[in-house]
């Protein structure tokens, strides 16, 4: 399986990282969050869902593998890794990485939008990942994400050991609007900088 690692291999934390339903693990977003969190002193490792990489070998559009083939991808690539981890990733893969937040070498999980319910499909919640997980969960959302806004996000029960820090403005990929006197670049570089924070203050 092809990986991608940025910042130093021999850090103190690492971070296995998961793409979302609709881009690879080279996607912008991710070479930009990858790239942060390594000149902070992390070692992210980026990795590929069978379907994904099927799609850059074909060139043809797959929709994601089922949540039970998206889970075995990911086990692969925690055995593969080793050692004690942090698990995260954008949108779906954030899901992901929430599902497995029980496996016996995750230390915390790192999500970047995580899909509290498919846009415009309030009654389709997927809470459950973030009912009780057993690891410190940080999601870091767009205000005025169509996956859970912060008033949606309001009235969910979360667990005890899940924070969600809002972007100013975000959307799903946490890009806020031109009015609202925010940037893109700015909002990137304080989820890094978050994101950074709460690996650097997992157990070891």
């Amino acid at each position: 399986m092809d990986l991608l690692h940025d910042g130093p291999r021999d850090a103190p934390v690492t971070l296995v990282l998961a793409h979302g339903a609709g881009a690879g693990m080279d996607h912008p977003f991710l070479n930009t969050v990858a790239q942060g969190l390594g000149d902070a002193g992390v070692h992210v490792v980026r990795f590929e869902f069978p379907y994904m990489a099927r799609r850059r070998e074909t060139g043809k559009r797959r929709p994601p593998d089922r949540m039970p083939k998206l889970e075995a991808c990911a086990r692969e690539v925690l055995a593969q890794v080793g050692g004690p981890v942090a698990l995260g990733g954008k949108s779906m893969g954030g899901r992901v990485a929430a599902r497995l937040a029980a496996e016996p070498q995750v230390r915390g999980v790192l999500v970047f939008g995580y899909p509290f319910h498919p846009p415009g499909k309030l009654e389709k919640l997927r809470l459950a990942p973030l009912a009780s997980p057993p690891v410190p969960v940080l999601v870091l959302q767009g205000e005025r994400d169509p996956f859970g806004t912060v008033d949606q996000v309001a009235t969910y029960e979360l667990g005890e050991q899940v924070r969600v820090d809002w972007l100013p403005d975000g959307d799903h990929s946490l890009k806020p609007r031109k009015r609202s006197g925010h940037t893109l670049d700015g909002n990137l570089a304080l989820a890094v900088e978050r994101g950074a924070a709460f690996l650097h203050g997992l157990p070891a």
